[in-house]
């Protein structure tokens, strides 16, 4: 069986949760399926991986229609595939194509909805629609939709009614327990800035609406003084929301030593270095459909103080490996909490409950670590992922 595996991202150009599900996922299903995997982005010297650019005359289109066009030559060369998996809307209309084109099975990974990321209309403008029009018809025409965690499952069924949710099953995100787990290194944190001694909250993710970090520092403002705060965040999806950050951290530094901000993607290796130092990870995210980061941090051995929205509350035991913070949210798509304040003000108790028992921290971590390890692995979520495949032939 031969599946084509289409995807924004692939190593090495990797920015989010999906290009990493991906990578993980190709690699541990070669051992029982020929894969071959279809990217954009420039060249890669993987054997059985090829790379899709921009066509020539889409150069200055909407990012939706450039999208749209590489999807296009994708699914040309789908030619010869048994089953073709599709992750993110971006790769999303490559595989309805050429499911049509190749008559073979079209297999959909929701990492994330439209419908309730609106403020991609800020970056998208027009092609926001297009990319909601590309994802509604991929999703109710798929042949099946993989769902990562039982919280994406019940949204893609509120978001999609016409879609029968005997198409749609749930396979998790995983973790390399080999590749993540504890590393110390002072010298790495001195170089980042980072002061190795002091309780630390640590933050991974893309400057964009879901992932919550306004809420995160405004919480931040009534930790105690003595906190360290790391901000490994980049990637923003508009001018905008990068300038409200930015203009959030110049607050905070002026009434407090400790904000560390890296806006640059860390190597594997340094990322395993930060977890590790720190006291807590803390996931604000007002819309997560699972959260790979939280399984990394949980790797490194970290309590997670997230959010209870989403697939989060599927991967932190709230009281066990971390706290979960209630949120109330508008039902409009955003995910903004109705009342934002009791929101921050949870989100700093979460915090500080963790904080100030660092043996109570210990021990979540190293129970985060274990459920890791049980609950997500990449074997066996492969095994579910090529149980689909063959139940489509």
């Amino acid at each position: 069986m031969r599946v084509d595996v289409i995807s924004r991202e692939y190593p090495p150009e990797v920015y989010g949760g999906a290009g990493v599900h991906v990578a993980e996922l190709v690699k541990a299903l070669r051992t029982s399926v020929d894969v071959i995997v279809r990217a954009f982005g420039e060249p890669r010297q993987e054997a059985g991986v090829f790379s899709y650019g921009t066509p020539a005359g889409l150069a200055d289109a909407n990012p939706a229609l450039k999208t749209l066009g590489t999807d296009l030559e994708i699914a040309n060369d789908v030619f010869g595939a048994d089953v073709v998996h599709s992750h993110t809307w971006y790769a999303n209309a490559a595989g309805q194509i050429a499911s049509r084109l190749h008559g073979i099975p079209h297999v959909v990974t929701a990492h994330s909805l439209e419908p309730l990321r609106p403020w991609k209309a800020e970056q998208l403008g027009g092609g926001y629609r297009l990319s909601s029009w590309i994802e509604k018809t991929s999703f109710e025409s798929a042949d099946a939709v993989i769902a990562v965690s039982h919280g994406m499952r019940a949204d893609i069924l509120r978001s999609y009614p016409s879609l029968d949710p005997e198409k749609v099953s749930v396979v998790y995100n995983g973790i390399d327990l080999e590749k993540w787990h504890p590393v110390e290194d002072d010298d790495v944190l001195r170089e980042l800035g980072i002061e190795p001694d002091r309780p630390t909250v640590v933050f991974v993710g893309r400057i964009t609406r879901q992932k919550g970090l306004p809420y995160l520092l405004r919480a931040i403002e009534r930790l105690s003084p003595d906190v360290q705060v790391v901000l490994c965040a980049g990637a923003p999806d508009t001018p905008e929301i990068l300038e409200e950050v930015a203009s959030g951290v110049r607050e905070l530094q002026k009434t407090r030593s400790g904000i560390v901000w890296i806006d640059r993607l860390l190597d594997q290796r340094s990322l395993s270095v930060v977890l590790t130092s720190a006291t807590v990870f803390v996931c604000p995210s007002v819309y997560e459909p699972l959260g790979i980061v939280n399984l990394e941090a949980m790797a490194c051995g970290l309590p997670v103080v997230g959010t209870a929205t989403g697939g989060i509350p599927e991967v932190v035991d709230d009281g066990v490996t971390g706290v979960l913070v209630p949120i109330d949210q508008v039902q409009d798509g955003t995910g903004t909490p109705v009342d934002s304040e009791q929101f921050v003000a949870d989100l700093a108790d979460g915090l500080t409950r963790v904080l100030a028992d660092r043996d109570e921290a210990h021990a979540m971590g190293l129970a985060g670590r274990l459920r890791a390890q049980r609950e997500f692995s990449w074997h066996q979520i492969a095994i579910e992922t090529e149980r689909i495949y063959r139940s489509l032939l």
